[in-house]
């Protein structure tokens, strides 16, 4: 009985350490399987010019949502990216930040061009119209709910969705890193990305 219970547990552990591993994904953000075309738009640019989407292929694009007058998330996740960039080193001419506003009543060119300049001269910030706001969001995905200030002087704040996607070289959807993720694991993300 002591030798088949020794034959059965050999044989046990043999097949346990035959079994496949399953390799961890290489990626620190959430990934969207299977990737896809992110869909291309053009908007009013911060340095004065139409900016496509599709420009920008050769380059990871970090494309966030958001909008001047945020006081927490938004500073945080562009200053997050102004991070992200100086840990790319060589490759940081290989990302293209790019901010769309959610509050295009408010956030003209001018203001987008002062706001993405205090974290990066190479950031991009777009409006446009209501409309094709709207649509550019309803393809990605976010939401946005606007509400007015207990204090009504100072007007209202516009509550989004607060995730970076990241669109690789061939302009694919791949990735995204929500709220908090930090600077380093999105560089390494990037960097697999400009592979």
């Amino acid at each position: 009985m002591r030798v088949l219970a020794r034959v059965l547990l050999t044989a046990a552990v043999t097949c346990l350490s035959l079994a496949p591993v399953r390799a961890e994904l290489p990626f620190k953000s959430g990934t969207f399987e299977p990737a896809r075309q992110a869909p291309d738009f053009e908007l009013q640019a911060s340095n004065g010019a139409a900016f496509k989407l599709s420009d920008a292929r050769g380059k990871v694009v970090a494309l966030a949502f958001g909008f001047t007058h945020c006081v927490r998330v938004c500073p945080t996740t562009l200053s997050t990216l102004a991070r992200v960039k100086e840990k790319l080193g060589l490759d940081a001419d290989k990302l293209q930040v790019v901010f769309v506003t959610v509050d295009p009543e408010r956030d003209s060119v001018a203001r987008l061009r002062e706001f993405v300049a205090a974290f990066d001269d190479s950031f991009i910030g777009l409006t446009g119209s209501s409309q094709e706001l709207q649509a550019i969001r309803k393809a990605y995905g976010i939401t946005i709910n606007k509400e007015p200030e207990a204090d009504a002087r100072l007007g209202y704040q516009v509550h989004h969705s607060s995730s970076i996607l990241l669109i690789d070289r061939s302009g694919k959807l791949r990735l995204f890193a929500t709220f908090g993720k930090s600077a380093d694991d999105i560089a390494h993300d990037i960097k697999l990305l400009v592979q």
